[in-house]
């Protein structure tokens, strides 16, 4: 296959004919290709897939991690232990290009490798690699681990994925008319178009933003004199840099570059989009942001059994489905950690990303409470947590070993590891409740519950992200009322919402799982139809043609 002057190997779809790359730090297309770490992956592989089954003019670039993230094993008393495997993938093509980049004032070599989009139906993927013969050391080590812990290796990351990215796609001569930032980790490919247009106007024609963080601390910020040694902003001087910007100060605000740059940038749900206006409003000359709720592709992640079963009002069928898909996941629990799940008892499942604001341990934030909720014999329960923390996130790895050493005294409490692609599609098939409860407004979207609603899990949230356009509380799914948040400390709103959690888990979920499980049945599926009609990334990915790319 030809890379030169690259056309998409199928033919576009008219309506979706104006080429755009993409650009991201990480891809959750499928399990066997491990460079992901959470929900920005997931996000992004579900979009080129639907892309793929769209026909959209569309190429992914991103980059091919030697190590992955990280594999998630157990020390010997079962806490977490970060381990690093260098992964081997067959199923890549060499595309035989070969460039170098300015990093450190230096040049390092750069080789891009393909996903066929047949392979993982989605659209095509190039990655890029440093981990070179060529490259000295330090220069192969930029593509080893996604979102080093080192300052400098991390900035050199975002040159490759942006200049790097850029560069690629001039190579391959694919000449997109936007170019897709999710995420403001490549917008140093801003400055290499500057290099390219010599005009601010036709790099702001060609751009634009997906902005997935609720909060100011949470944009990424590194020293502009760093940045300028790291050859970041491709020739530019320091003053060249805060002109374009507007940055007065001494830390370069990636996030913000962006919303400059950008003709057009977007939340990652209609809640995201009021925050991120609000949050950006006191700097000048930033584009518009407008919202396009985060999505996840259906036909990737739905039990077509189960929606079969629904559709034919087979209730004997749709039951048996369900318990068939909590008895196989609880295999990978017994496997696990030597505990066995009853299929007939509810399942409580907390799994994502560890971090923070997340809250994972909440239920046990009350452990009277905890302990009456596990105890019950009339209404038994039985919870599942999982997730990764950031390698160097110490308190929440900390959480995460917190609750394994709880989990030792329950045999109804499990804590897994391996969090990735295939054990999340199992967990939320384990799942009768999905369990989502991160600190409002904290949560930019959170896209989980999404696919836990494909496989029949009922979610049960705090009322952020994408869940205000979504649950109605009773009918298709349970949420925490919410509560005058601005004006509470964060202990009291922890206090709130954990008595709130409690509540409607002791008061309604539990006694209609087991009381009334025909209701029950109809809320699962009130959920699986409104999750199908609203939040399959086909209806994003046409959305982001629509609004962000005409």
């Amino acid at each position: 296959m030809s890379f030169t002057n690259f056309q998409l190997p199928y033919q576009p779809a008219e309506e979706y004919s104006k080429k755009a790359a993409y650009f991201s730090m990480e891809f959750a297309i499928h399990q066997p290709l491990k460079i992901y770490s959470g929900g920005l992956g997931f996000l992004a592989g579900s979009h080129l897939r639907s892309a793929y089954e769209l026909r959209q003019n569309m190429i992914g670039v991103g980059i091919l991690w030697k190590y992955g993230y990280y594999d998630q094993a157990r020390n010997q008393d079962q806490t977490l232990q970060v381990t690093f495997m260098e992964k081997m993938y067959s199923f890549l093509e060499d595309t035989g290009i070969k460039f170098q980049i300015l990093i450190h004032e230096h040049p390092v070599w750069v080789k891009a490798y393909y996903l066929n989009p047949e392979t993982f139906k989605s659209a095509p993927l190039f990655l890029l690699s440093t981990d070179l013969p060529e490259n000295d050391y330090i220069s192969q080590t930029i593509t080893h681990r996604l979102y080093d812990a080192n300052v400098a290796t991390k900035v050199a990351q975002f040159i490759l994925l942006g200049v790097g990215g850029a560069k690629l796609i001039d190579e391959l001569g694919f000449n997109p008319d936007v170019y897709h930032l999710n995420e403001a980790h490549g917008i140093s490919s801003a400055f290499y178009l500057l290099n390219k247009y010599k005009s601010v106007e036709k790099v702001r024609e060609k751009l634009v933003f997906t902005t997935h963080t609720p909060e100011e601390a949470g944009n990424e910020k590194h020293d502009m004199y760093l940045c300028h040694r790291m050859s970041y902003f491709c020739g530019l001087s320091i003053d060249e840099v805060r002109k374009l910007t507007g940055i007065t100060d001494d830390l370069f605000n990636h996030s913000l570059a962006a919303l400059k740059f950008a003709k057009k940038a977007n939340g990652v749900s209609e809640l995201h989009g009021h925050v991120s206006r609000e949050m950006w409003k006191h700097y000048e000359g930033i584009c518009p942001i407008i919202s396009i709720t985060n999505a996840q592709n259906w036909q990737y992640w739905a039990d077509k059994q189960l929606y079969k079963a629904m559709d034919a009002n087979d209730d004997f069928i749709f039951d048996d489905r369900k318990k068939h898909l909590k008895k196989r996941a609880f295999e990978i629990v017994a496997d696990q950690t030597g505990k066995k799940f009853d299929p007939n008892v509810l399942t409580i499942v907390w799994a994502r990303r560890f971090a923070g604001y997340k809250r994972a341990s909440m239920l046990t934030y009350d452990m009277e409470r905890f302990e009456k909720l596990l105890s019950n014999s009339k209404y038994p329960i039985q919870i599942i947590w999982a997730g990764k923390p950031y390698p160097v996130d110490y308190p929440a790895i900390s959480e995460f070993n917190d609750l394994v050493q709880i989990s030792k005294n329950y045999k109804n409490v499990a804590v897994l590891i391996g969090y990735e692609l295939g054990l999340s599609k199992r967990l939320k098939q384990a799942s009768d409740i999905w369990l989502n409860n991160p600190r409002v407004p904290r949560e930019a979207s959170g896209t989980s519950g999404m696919t836990a609603a494909m496989n029949g899990a009922v979610n049960f949230s705090t009322d952020d992200g994408w869940i205000p356009e979504f649950i109605n509380h009773g009918n298709n799914g349970f949420v925490v009322p919410k509560a005058d948040y601005e004006n509470m400390h964060q202990h009291e709103q922890d206090d709130y919402d954990l008595n709130k959690l409690y509540e409607i888990l002791e008061e309604q979920i539990i006694p209609m799982y087991y009381d009334n499980y025909d209701t029950w049945r109809q809320v699962i599926q009130n959920g699986m139809r409104d999750v199908q009609v609203q939040f399959d990334a086909n209806r994003m990915a046409k959305e982001y043609y629509e609004l962000m790319y005409k």
